[in-house]
């Protein structure tokens, strides 16, 4: 387990003095950011070209394509409620840490998945004709 996933469950299962109202986002944060890692640890053994983009969303779209539909979806869906997790929205409540702990459990599954995830071309390439 890395530190900012143990950073996380600490966040999840202890009060830390100070973190009063910030620790949410400060969770989903962490979270995205072992997604992110994660993401990038698949893209160096498949398509290191594909790893050095600076930009998340580009190798999100790829991903599927690349590790299969199932992985990019979800992948894409935990990117997507982390960062509208991580970010304060005027007049909505925050995410609570029932949601957290079940974006946490997904995550580990997507991480578990990417890791283990065999290295192959393109899926739903064209081929030209």
């Amino acid at each position: 387990m890395s530190g900012c996933l143990e950073t996380a469950d600490r966040l999840l299962t202890t009060v830390i003095r100070g973190a009063r109202g910030c620790w949410p986002r400060a969770c989903a944060w962490l979270l995205r950011y072992e997604l992110e890692a994660a993401m990038d640890r698949y893209w160096q053994r498949a398509r290191p070209e594909i790893g050095q983009a600076r930009i998340q969303r580009h190798k999100l779209l790829l991903l599927g394509h690349y590790a299969g539909d199932e992985i990019g979806r979800r992948a894409s869906y935990l990117w997507w409620a982390l960062s509208r997790a991580g970010h304060h929205h005027t007049y909505e409540l925050g995410i609570t840490v029932t949601e957290l702990a079940r974006l946490r459990a997904e995550l580990v599954d997507v991480i578990t998945l990417l890791d283990t995830q065999e290295v192959s071309s393109c899926r739903n390439a064209t081929t030209p004709s």
